[in-house]
């Protein structure tokens, strides 16, 4: 058993103070000293990784809560496009709805246009709207390049009339040589209207010698035709045209034994014949 003397020593040193000394830096003229029980540095020490371990606690807490926080972001912004993307598609699907509603490829390529949630796999989404999205831009790029070439392909009478000479080799009715008629000859009321065949560029518009008052139209696609004999024109030259549009008026111009218009189509520099565009429709 410890004797009364033995306990009291130690309590003693229990209690007794432990000096702590701080020294500043070399410039200070005094060092601070503080006192305090020895039976305080343990409990210091436990004190002090307590609270390392919640300061470290809150740490973690802290950075998953940013992490969740930008994740929260980037969902809400994925949600955004997904939205964004499926109306796009929406409006897309009714313009092709409303599209093939036309009924026949002509009308179709005359009214196209180009104006204009729990737990859910976003990417998953996003590919398929990609897809989607490829796919109806594909069909709108096809039905975009086949509107440009079947509004540049000319079709139908420039002009209400008699087809009083066809393509082909004929005797020239002024001088009376066999030669090669590049084009159709329509005779009509001098004055009537000589309409575009197709979408285009005025190329010339002026007079041409044996064909009088001219207009030549460029459509794009290697596509250009010419209209000759005209009593006047009406277009000047970079104008663009309709199909439809008039050009001018028939007369009997240049080398002309009447009132008529003379109708040629090139394609990629060559005369054809210009028949199986009067087997369509007759411009409106």
């Amino acid at each position: 058993m410890w004797k009364k003397e033995q306990i009291r020593h130690v309590i003693k040193r229990v209690v007794a103070p432990v000096t702590i000394m701080f020294i500043p830096h070399h410039h200070a003229k005094h060092s601070f000293n503080l006192n305090i029980p020895f039976l305080f540095i343990p409990l210091i020490s436990i004190l002090t990784i307590l609270g390392i371990i919640y300061a470290g606690s809150m740490i973690g807490d802290l950075v998953r809560y940013q992490v969740m926080e930008h994740q929260m972001r980037d969902y809400t912004a994925k949600v955004g496009e997904f939205n964004a993307a499926l109306s796009a598609v929406k409006q897309m699907e009714g313009e092709l709805k409303a599209l093939m509603s036309q009924g026949s490829k002509g009308k179709i390529l005359e009214s196209y246009e180009s104006a204009d949630m729990g737990t859910v796999d976003m990417y998953q989404i996003q590919k398929q709207i990609e897809i989607s999205m490829e796919t109806v831009a594909g069909i709108r790029d096809y039905l975009r390049n086949q509107k440009d070439l079947y509004m540049a392909t000319p079709r139908g009478f420039p002009v209400t009339g008699k087809i009083t000479s066809l393509f082909g080799s004929r005797a020239n009715p002024i001088t009376g040589r066999v030669e090669l008629h590049r084009g159709i000859d329509i005779a009509a009321p001098a004055g009537t209207p000589v309409q575009a065949t197709a979408d285009g560029v005025v190329s010339f518009a002026g007079w041409n010698r044996g064909g009088g008052n001219t207009v030549v139209v460029e459509h794009g696609h290697g596509f250009s035709t010419c209209y000759a004999h005209n009593r006047a024109n009406v277009v000047r030259v970079g104008q663009r045209v309709k199909r439809g549009d008039a050009l001018g008026y028939v007369g009997a111009t240049g080398n002309a034994t009447g009132n008529h218009l003379h109708y040629e189509i090139w394609q990629e520099g060559r005369v054809i014949n210009p028949r199986q565009s009067l087997e369509v429709a007759r411009v409106p």
